[in-house]
């Protein structure tokens, strides 16, 4: 019963504070410029790529500046993957099952690649979110800009992520992200997480099409998030504030995008597209604020920039948009706890590997994601 409470208490309990303000303000660095040069050339449309590559920013927020630049190099390759894969499938209109397919096979080859190289945040979540979204819009221009628009905001989040070099001159010598030597066993296990991955994302997937739904890839993307927790325990957690603080945001994004005097679309009918972009930058600065802090309250910013993002580049009945958002993310995430449950390791199989093991029971420092 102690571990219970302990848990419950989890859920709500916000880290401290570490330097967060610094990391939000590289990443929304790293989204603002990209889109605003966008904005300025009248091309709101395009501001889903440019967000995506400039996603790189979010990873080895607390390494030394060689070890983070090495890192994002690595973050960009899966983001950029999953736009690449995107714009193919978009621009040869295959979606509903061949999205499905395609996702989760690239989920399970990104959770392989993510664990061998030790991405920080776990999992290849942002590169499958980055897939669907991509392959769910119409591209507008040729598939080369898009790429373009991605791969140079990804640059660009990297030179920021640098940039503190060029003041300090700080080099640790001898520093480097290596990832260590896989075991027999650890094979199996990163084989099996990668597995996970495949069911998880392909069941999500397959829920939202045969339910008709018009972004199956949003249940897709919320499947993955439980498989990124380090245990049982963290992975349930994760779950519940991927819904809760979805639910959250779509109330936020309500406020902003319904069609009614009092949202900020009502308030500024002609300059819509303007506000959009503008939140889109400042929900991504509050969504880096507290990811390491309390999932749930991140979550609660970055509905909002993935809906917008989403209205800039493809406009929808706004009602619809949100009301399609909640019902996915709801399936896929608990598809995602029921997969995490279900698929195990013989060792994490008893009731107390269920609440945290007794004796080693604690909580991660920093909530991953």
């Amino acid at each position: 019963m102690e571990r219970v409470l302990l848990q419950m208490r989890a859920l709500h309990r916000l880290e401290p504070a570490t330097n967060d303000h610094l990391a939000a303000a590289r990443v929304a660095l790293s989204v603002a410029v990209p889109s605003l040069l966008l904005l300025a050339a009248g091309r709101t449309d395009l501001i889903m790529y440019a967000v995506f590559g400039a996603l790189t920013g979010m990873y080895g927020r607390s390494e030394a500046h060689q070890l983070r630049l090495r890192h994002q190099g690595q973050a960009a390759v899966v983001l950029l993957t999953g736009v690449t894969v995107g714009v193919f499938l978009s621009v040869n209109h295959l979606h509903s099952w061949w999205l499905v397919g395609v996702e989760a096979a690239l989920a399970g080859v990104g959770s392989v690649f993510a664990d061998r190289v030790r991405l920080k945040p776990n999992g290849p979540f942002f590169g499958i979110l980055a897939l669907g979204a991509c392959a769910s819009v119409p591209t507008v221009v040729p598939w080369q800009v898009a790429i373009f628009i991605a791969a140079g905001s990804a640059a660009f989040s990297m030179l920021v992520g640098f940039g503190g070099w060029f003041r300090r001159r700080s080099w640790q010598r001898g520093a480097v992200r290596a990832a260590p030597g896989v075991t027999p066993a650890g094979h199996r296990e990163l084989l099996v997480h990668a597995a996970r991955y495949i069911l998880a994302v392909g069941a999500a997937g397959t829920a939202g099409v045969l339910t008709g739904s018009g972004h199956p890839h949003w249940a897709m993307a919320a499947a993955a998030v439980p498989l990124a927790g380090a245990d049982l325990p963290s992975s349930v957690r994760r779950g519940v504030h991927r819904i809760v603080g979805t639910f959250l945001g779509l109330a936020v994004t309500a406020v902003v995008i319904l069609p009614v005097p009092w949202s900020l679309a009502g308030l500024f009918p002609g300059g819509k597209a303007v506000v959009l972009a503008l939140l889109v930058v400042l929900f991504q600065f509050t969504t880096e604020l507290f990811m390491t802090r309390h999932y749930g309250l991140a979550m609660v910013s970055f509905t909002p920039v993935i809906l917008l993002m989403t209205q800039l580049a493809h406009p929808i009945d706004p009602a619809v948009l949100i009301l399609e958002r909640g019902a996915e993310t709801l399936v896929g995430a608990l598809v995602g706890i029921a997969v995490v449950v279900a698929v195990r390791s013989a060792a994490t199989r008893t009731p107390a590997a269920l609440l945290g093991r007794a004796g080693v029971f604690r909580f991660p420092r920093r909530p991953r994601h």
